[in-house]
């Protein structure tokens, strides 16, 4: 073998290329310590057509850097994402590099749909529990609260989304909107109404039952102005009312029939 000179040189290609390899990957390894090279410039920005409208930039760097490891070379960006996603108020964030030594932090705030259960934490639009400053969240108005078994805050907040549009034609609104351990509903409504749903697991039952009371609403709110305390929509084919200071339901219920005259 010593005497073929295409194997020796073979041989010694080979031994350069590991060579250059080595001080290839020593020099890298010197060049990823250099501290012109360690984050420097942090810049936090909403996503692309929003504002940040809850998150302050500075609070988001003081709470997050410290827990950033690394610099442009070495940082772990799912662990800086993951650092940055534990600020009040962030629902995402995303993360990228700028050479040579700049963090982009893109971020999408949570939009708050409610106050969740008992315990003071909010509900985004599409139904995330998240915990963040409830008088931040209530600077312009009392938010509605929303109340259920802890895997159903995603149908909770997708049932008052309906609820609004259901109820629009009545100028009423859900200020409350509960689904108990039974799965029974129960909604409190901005003219102090409170409507009985009951069990309703699918949503067009739910809009069946609404839709009754949209229908009937204007007749009794008339005959009514004032008085009604509680509005009971288990009935198949009607509702029962219950006035102010009365302690049971009318009784006998408003039919399907007598609300149509």
């Amino acid at each position: 073998m010593w005497n073929d000179i295409r194997t020796l040189n073979t041989i010694t290609r080979a031994m350069l290329g590991v060579l250059m390899l080595c001080l290839l990957y020593g020099g890298y390894k010197w060049l990823a310590r250099q501290p012109m090279f360690d984050f420097r410039v942090v810049q936090v920005r909403a996503v692309k057509g929003a504002s940040l409208r809850y998150v302050d930039a500075a609070t988001v760097r003081s709470a997050a850097l410290p827990r950033i490891r690394g610099n442009f070379f070495t940082a772990d960006l799912h662990a800086i994402r993951s650092a940055f996603e534990t600020v009040p108020w962030v629902q995402r964030a995303s993360v990228r590099r700028e050479w040579p030594n700049k963090l982009v932090v893109t971020v999408e705030e949570y939009k708050v749909l409610g106050i969740w259960g008992q315990d003071g934490r909010l509900i985004s639009a599409d139904g995330f529990v998240f915990t963040a400053n409830l008088e931040e969240a209530e600077v312009e108005g009392k938010l509605p609260e929303l109340d259920g078994p802890d895997d159903s805050a995603h149908e909770v907040a997708a049932r008052l989304a309906d609820l609004r549009h259901w109820l629009a034609p009545l100028r009423l609104a859900p200020r409350s909107l509960s689904l108990s351990q039974r799965y029974a509903w129960t909604a409190h409504l901005s003219n102090g109404i409170t409507l009985h749903l009951g069990r309703a697991a699918e949503r067009d039952l739910l809009k069946a039952r609404i839709d009754r009371f949209v229908t009937v609403y204007p007749r009794l709110s008339v005959a009514m102005a004032g008085q009604i305390s509680s509005v009971d929509l288990r009935y198949p084919n009607g509702l029962a009312l219950r006035r102010r200071g009365q302690s049971l339901p009318v009784a006998e219920p408003v039919t399907d029939a007598e609300s149509a005259t």
